[in-house]
């Protein structure tokens, strides 16, 4: 095996070392499906991931009420690819391969910063995608976090809506929120044992049922010109996933978050309504006339699927949460499974002699290695394919505080 063979090697086993450390978030969300896309699988760059069904209750011995199979799928697009280009001169990588200590240097100067950088925006945007599909908020727009409170009722809001308590949830907070939090709840943050488990970078420790996370690539949500409206008629049936709308100014942007008079959210399986407003999240392509959201409005009481309770009628006043024209960061609370995130497997190409793909945790890199004869320089590219996607967003829930 040649020297600079090994070398690709190194790099890549490097590479998925330093990438597993940097990932505050992706290393925390699901990512199962990774062997469905091992190159030469048949998913092409899709993948079509089925939802679990859901059910009515049948009370007493009546006929029975026999239900459809209405399997309804998502889809996720595995079709990005980014990376980071390095070049070497020759003989520092020969003498890398015979010294372990030129190779730290070689990672400390080289590898380590680029795979970080590599990662470091991959992960923001994940992290804007998955907060931008998360209808739930909780915290009051304007006020910091400066207590419990807030996670707490984020903390809550997973609780009603059946995210699994088995000790796969997780905080994402960014640096001012986070002090604020621990500087007026330091009661809570203080086990010393704890820190010998941070494996992960901003790991800080383990409190309200979830571990929390230090991140500073939290998505602000830049809120618009203008934060109520009302339904102007048009269709109101349920399952919709827009309503005509009259009184706004100016178009929403995705990812806001807004409440329709007298629509509740509900319990996922009883569908007794809960005290509080359906939330719903603002999707591409809304205008002031017309306003896509997701999760689809489902007040239908005889679907199994029913989401919310109440019947939107034309008039019913729409709110946005927070103020016009104002950035609020997004902190996130969510259960693994509420996010994915996919890497494929990238082909080793026929002629490329010194290409190495390696797969660790779920993650999988390719590093790619040629000479340039002419500068007596080794060329070297690393490439990751991946997506993502939220099939649970409801396993989620934002936390909202002072304006960014």
């Amino acid at each position: 095996m040649s020297s600079t063979f090994v070398v690709t090697d190194l790099v890549a086993k490097e590479s998925l070392r330093v990438a597993h450390e940097s990932l505050s978030m992706i290393g925390t969300v699901d990512r199962q499906f990774d062997d469905s896309f091992k190159y030469g699988g048949k998913h092409g760059s899709t993948l079509r991931v089925k939802n679990p069904n859901q059910y009515k209750r049948r009370q007493g011995t009546r006929v029975m009420d026999v239900q459809d199979q209405a399997e309804a799928a998502q889809t996720i697009t595995v079709a990005t690819q980014d990376g980071v280009d390095m070049k070497f001169n020759s003989q520092e990588l020969i003498q890398s391969v015979d010294s372990g200590a030129k190779f730290d240097e070689l990672s400390k100067n080289y590898i380590s910063p680029a795979v970080k950088v590599l990662m470091s925006g991959i992960e923001a945007d994940a992290i804007a995608f998955w907060t931008k599909a998360t209808a739930n908020v909780v915290g009051t727009a304007g006020t910091a976090l400066t207590t419990i409170e807030v996670p707490t009722l984020a903390r809550a809001r997973l609780n009603k809506n059946l995210a699994p308590k088995d000790g796969q949830r997780y905080f994402q907070i960014e640096s001012t929120a986070m002090a604020g939090i621990v500087n007026g709840s330091k009661a809570l943050f203080h086990d010393g044992g704890q820190l010998k488990e941070a494996f992960r970078e901003g790991f800080i420790s383990r409190n309200a049922m979830a571990d929390w996370y230090e991140n500073d690539r939290m998505w602000t949500m830049p809120n618009s010109a203008d934060v109520a409206g009302e339904i102007n008629a048009g269709t109101l049936t349920s399952g919709i996933e827009a309503l005509t709308v009259d009184g706004i100014t100016a178009a929403p942007v995705a990812g806001m978050v807004f409440t329709v008079e007298g629509i509740y959210d509900v319990h996922p399986e009883t569908k007794v309504a809960y005290p509080y407003l359906k939330q719903f999240v603002v999707t591409a392509g809304a205008t002031t006339t017309n306003l896509t959201f997701a999760p689809a409005m489902i007040f239908a009481t005889t679907d199994a699927k029913q989401n919310c309770s109440g019947t939107p009628a034309n008039n019913n006043d729409i709110v946005f949460v927070g103020s016009l024209t104002t950035n609020y960061v997004q902190q996130l609370m969510y259960h693994k499974e509420a996010y994915q995130f996919i890497t494929a497997e990238l082909p080793i190409m026929d002629d490329a002699h010194k290409c190495v793909r390696k797969t660790s945790d779920n993650l999988s890199v390719r590093v790619w290695m040629a000479s340039d004869i002419r500068n007596d320089e080794l060329l070297m590219r690393l490439d990751i394919l991946y997506g993502f996607a939220a099939l649970k967003q409801e396993w989620g829930c934002r936390l909202i505080g002072a304006a960014g």
